[in-house]
């Protein structure tokens, strides 16, 4: 059984989607980030890092969304959620795993945080560069998605797809949301659709961006 430490809507969700599209076993264990506990002496012990999510496999804490977006895939190879290691999709998958785990999830990190990065004096300035970034990053995903959609990886669902829908959630809240990318909202909308993603939401107790 694995076991997922989570926080509702945060960087967990795609993990704990994937969970539910593998029909895996799983337990959940919620922190409240609000509470600090994720910097609780016995959660660092797992993740010294002190953020969800952190995923028991087979007894030892494993972190980083995209890494275990992949584990999971290739640990449940019969589920179809990743292209084979020699397939011909492998590159692309690796490329655009990397593209949102480097270059747009951080972005969002900058847009909601700027002030880790610059102080309090530079946070507006760091904001508006990382709400540009994020801009680009879903001009690009949505450009790929007008040619090569409606998945990421064309006609195959993967958890690249649960990972850029996550990512497209975050931006909920932003002054030009990525549902506002026509592909971006096709994307969106078909994840949002299946099953998975209604048993997530009823799981997380989440309720906007449904």
């Amino acid at each position: 059984m694995y076991k997922l430490y989570y926080a509702p809507g945060a960087a967990s969700l795609c993990v704990h989607l994937a969970l539910i599209e593998l029909r895996a076993d799983f337990e959940l264990i919620a922190l409240d980030l609000k509470a600090g506990e994720q910097k609780r002496p016995e959660y660092l012990a797992l993740n010294p890092a002190g953020v969800v999510p952190t995923l028991m496999i087979d007894g030892a804490p494993v972190t980083e969304a995209a890494a275990l977006l992949m584990i999971l895939a290739e640990r449940h190879p019969e589920a179809g959620l990743a292209p084979a290691p020699e397939s011909a999709g492998r590159q692309g998958f690796l490329q655009w795993m990397f593209y949102l785990a480097n270059t747009l999830q951080p972005a969002f990190r900058h847009w909601w945080y700027p002030h880790e990065i610059a102080g309090e004096q530079n946070s507006e300035r760091v904001q508006a560069e990382a709400g540009h970034r994020i801009g680009l990053a879903f001009d690009r995903i949505d450009a790929h998605l007008q040619e090569h959609g409606p998945y990421m990886l064309g006609t195959h669902y993967t958890v690249l797809d649960i990972y850029a829908v996550m990512l497209m959630r975050w931006s909920r809240n932003m002054p030009k949301p990525a549902l506002e990318w026509s592909a971006c909202r096709v994307l969106a909308d078909r994840v949002r659709a299946r099953p998975a993603w209604k048993q997530l939401y009823a799981a997380e107790g989440l309720s906007e961006w449904a």
